[in-house]
């Protein structure tokens, strides 16, 4: 059984990136794909959007340093397809850390190759913080694709240019051969705006292939629904925004292919 490893990833903050991968993975597991999320980014946004705590000791911190494995950080959530390996604040002292060790850039993907050879997912997403850093990095590397979450707004474009030179680069120090830009997921669209359909049409001038045809809107639901620890699905299934996600996740199988699991 094949484990598809996805990194969604974007230097700026407030693009929605984590509620893109927290809805995402949440989609994906509602259609018996078994998937693990990944938070690694130190604020434990992602952690908390599942309604789970934070708790020392359940990071990739340790694992990342050789002490314990990423098989023993998986925790279960409410959904049945769906696990979580936590962030925790411990996480941010990584970034100094990691550049002290060797092949410091391939750590994550040593770490997460028995996630991978387990057979227990189909799917990995990991949610990376908002800063190509040393953890953006190794998570670069760890994975098969880059999923860019992209806000609707001209500044946003010029982000993207740098993330594209990263992931050339990466591939150049072969330190990730087979990373390749699976998506840009165009995030916070305003359809009430010239400015949003104006950079959406950009994107999909320059990268047609790589741009999803769902466009996620800019909604109060979405934007709430962390604060009470809770997906968009469980939030507010009837929302635009649960509806955008369940049509972000029928994309993603269709393009890499994915497959509901037997069990």
């Amino acid at each position: 059984m094949s484990c598809t490893v996805f990194t969604i990833a974007n230097q700026k903050g407030g693009v929605g990136k984590t509620t893109t991968a927290v809805n995402l993975a949440a989609a994906l597991a509602a259609r018996k794909i078994h998937t693990l999320l990944i938070d690694l980014d130190p604020q434990a946004n992602a952690t908390s959007s599942l309604g789970i705590e934070k708790q020392e000791g359940r990071s990739l911190y340790g694992p990342l340093h050789g002490d314990g494995t990423a098989l023993e950080m998986l925790t279960p959530t409410q959904w049945p397809h769906l696990a979580l390996i936590p962030s925790e604040v411990d996480l941010a002292a990584i970034e100094i850390e990691l550049a002290q060790q060797e092949n410091y850039l391939l750590r994550l993907r040593t770490v997460l190759e028995p996630v991978r050879n387990s057979n227990g997912y189909r799917a990995i997403i990991i949610d990376c913080p908002p800063a190509l850093g040393m953890l953006s990095m190794n998570s670069l590397a760890a994975a098969d694709h880059l999923l860019i979450a992209l806000q609707c707004e001209y500044m946003a474009l010029e982000g993207l240019g740098q993330i594209i030179k990263i992931v050339d680069r990466l591939r150049h120090a072969g330190a990730s051969g087979s990373l390749d830009i699976g998506g840009i997921v165009m995030t916070m669209f305003d359809s009430r705006t010239n400015l949003s359909r104006q950079v959406v049409d950009e994107v999909r001038q320059h990268l047609p292939d790589k741009i999803f045809d769902t466009v996620i809107p800019r909604t109060v639901r979405l934007s709430e629904a962390p604060s009470f620890g809770k997906t968009i699905f469980a939030y507010d299934p009837a929302s635009s925004g649960a509806a955008a996600y369940q049509n972000l996740a029928r994309e993603v199988i269709a393009r890499f292919g994915l497959k509901e699991s037997a069990m």
